[in-house]
């Protein structure tokens, strides 16, 4: 009998491949109830178009729906989190952090690119380093996540990827700590703010500095950087975050 016209052909794995999957998810904590939709998170046109497969086999519309998901967890962990935060500075933070780039980096520190379909073309060009390629893998499996398991899964996936490297500072480059505690300082009417830098630590060629910022003289947070600017940036971090959590408790 022939199979329906509109049947998708499945997306056969070779053991090898298999395997890396199973190592990725155990690595994550993840399990995935159908395996077709995670195999599909990985498959770039490339690979459809030249195993013939129906059109809607790839990761596009994966890709389009993990895209909508990953900005609503970000901004709801972002709205829960920095209390303090204006709107300017939260939309700032999420375009950092959903940004090509940093997607990109995502996948390549879990090795997304080992996995993916792809054609042999694409294959032989370099696809499986392009950050486009591997920021949409990211977003698609963020979408397929969302599929198996729901909100909550992603938002447990993310936590371990994506809101750790916000609460590290791997985002200050792009944010103005300084200011916003500056201006939550004189929005609750709490006294001066001060900064000095109170160690150098590492060789003259990878210096690192120390920074400490305090209110009315009482410390709120300390801070590492490269350079003293970038060291008082996460110290103003870790104010607003201590300010917020202390903010919470008495609500």
């Amino acid at each position: 009998m022939k199979s329906s016209p509109n049947k998708k052909k499945k997306i056969h794995a070779s053991e090898t491949h298999v395997q890396k999957f199973r190592d990725l998810l155990s690595k994550l904590g993840l399990q995935f109830n159908d395996d077709q939709l995670l195999y599909q998170a990985f498959t770039h046109s490339s690979y459809v178009n030249e195993k013939k497969h129906n059109a809607d086999s790839d990761n596009e519309r994966l890709e389009f729906l993990g895209d909508a998901v990953l900005e609503l967890c970000v901004s709801q962990y972002l709205y829960r989190r920095f209390h303090t935060m204006q709107e300017g500075e939260m939309t700032k933070l999420r375009a950092a952090v959903v940004c090509e780039p940093s997607l990109a980096d995502l996948a390549r520190n879990d090795d997304f690119g080992s996995l993916v379909f792809l054609g042999k073309g694409e294959n032989l060009t370099g696809g499986r380093e392009r950050s486009a390629m591997l920021a949409d893998v990211f977003e698609a499996f963020v979408g397929a996540l969302y599929l198996d398991q729901g909100m909550e899964a992603v938002d447990r996936f993310l936590e371990q990827t994506v809101y750790e490297k916000i609460e590290t500072g791997s985002y200050t480059d792009v944010m103005d700590f300084k200011s916003q505690l500056q201006e939550f300082v004189q929005r609750a009417s709490t006294g001066a703010v001060a900064y000095e830098i109170v160690n150098e630590q590492g060789p003259a060629h990878s210096r690192e500095f120390v920074a400490r910022v305090s209110i009315n003289g009482d410390h709120q947070g300390e801070g590492i950087g490269k350079t003293k600017k970038s060291a008082e940036q996460h110290a103003a971090q870790k104010a607003l975050m201590q300010l917020s959590a202390e903010n919470n408790k008495g609500q």
